[in-house]
């Protein structure tokens, strides 16, 4: 219990309760974007300022190696398993979702383990970066893999007619049968873009560069860019982050009806995916003995799921795929999940296993 009373999980705890009972508490926009971009660029320069001081060891190789390795296996289970219950481009969404991550739970755990005198890597940031694009990569693959089979198959008919001359008196019933978009949109079929293009759009993304560019400018100014910084980047950072979480827990109360319509089957794999996502982590991360720190870092990306970089790539990628399905499971579930519960029981296992 004592692991739920830091002060920015009890500032989310706020905001979700302001959000239930309807009180008209908000956060200006242009003050939510404000912090989002100062966390940003304090986990940027943090992370620089780690890796000038460490360097390219082994340890965090590996550590940002099974970052990458996690990024891509992730999202490939979650589609098989969301493929049971869901349609393809919806489960390619969803997984895409669960694949990437989320800063803001990552910002957190990252205060919460400095609350819990816990070491971790600074460069653990670089990470974060990393794993944010595989799943959405992998997701605009499948997407695309399935127009092209439902272009085949929506062909098939048509070369039918042509050797069959009995069923040709019907061919003008062809373009109503077989018209309409891969996704079952009529007259909207959804684009096809091309790897390149995909990563040079998660790369110049503005959070994201801002991220890796506050990294680069922290790794190449060092101590003293730290020193300089240190009101910047340290001191402000916890209440910072407490104000932003005020303002997450009430965009999840303003999720959780759309949650409510979801199916049984599919919030189930909000709450155990994330847990078995974890494990995973968990137990790769024991087997290449990575440092506890970083151990529950890995853990809590792999659990997270992303609501703002997916959504903003996946709408326009995936049109087939249902918004208010991925973005209410990750804001209105995964994450409140996380915040509240996840980041204190990862930091819990990894305590009892490490020291095991």
């Amino acid at each position: 219990m004592q692991s739920l009373l830091d002060p920015a999980i009890l500032f989310f705890a706020l905001g979700v309760f302001a959000g239930l009972v309807r009180s008209n508490l908000e956060m200006p926009a242009a003050i939510s974007k404000f912090l989002s971009i100062y966390l940003l660029v304090a986990l940027g320069l943090k992370g620089g300022f780690a890796l000038a001081a460490s360097g390219l060891t082994p340890s965090v190789a590996s550590s940002l190696g099974l970052a990458v390795l996690l990024a891509v296996v992730v999202p490939l289970v979650g589609y098989a398993v969301l493929r049971r219950v869901l349609s393809g481009f919806n489960a390619a969404a969803v997984a895409a979702t669960y694949g990437s991550v989320s800063a803001v739970t990552f910002v957190t755990a990252t205060q919460y383990l400095e609350s819990q005198h816990i070491a971790y890597g600074g460069y653990m940031a670089a990470a974060m970066a990393l794993m944010e694009s595989p799943a959405i990569i992998l997701a605009v693959m499948l997407a695309n893999a399935m127009r092209q089979r439902q272009a085949v198959e929506a062909t098939a008919p048509t070369r039918l007619l042509r050797v069959q001359p009995l069923v040709a008196m019907v061919s003008a019933a062809g373009p109503a049968l077989v018209g309409g978009s891969a996704g079952g949109a009529p007259g909207t079929p959804g684009p096809r873009l091309s790897v390149g293009k995909i990563l040079h759009e998660s790369f110049t993304d503005g959070t994201q560069l801002l991220l890796l560019g506050a990294m680069v400018i922290g790794l190449l100014t060092g101590d003293a860019g730290k020193a300089a910084l240190q009101p910047f980047s340290g001191d402000l950072f916890k209440g910072m982050l407490c104000l932003f979480l005020l303002d997450m827990g009430l965009s999840t109360a303003r999720n959780l009806p759309a949650v409510r319509k979801q199916s049984p089957w599919v919030l189930a794999y909000a709450v155990l995916g994330p847990l078995m996502h974890a494990s995973l982590a968990l137990v790769l991360a024991w087997m290449l003995q990575v440092p506890d720190g970083d151990a529950v870092l890995l853990m809590v990306l792999a659990a997270s799921a992303s609501y703002i970089a997916v959504p903003a790539v996946v709408r326009y990628a995936i049109p087939e795929a249902d918004p208010s399905l991925y973005v209410s499971l990750s804001l209105g579930v995964t994450f409140p999940l996380n915040i509240l519960l996840g980041i204190p029981l990862y930091t819990q296992v990894v305590r009892q296993v490490w020291m095991g």
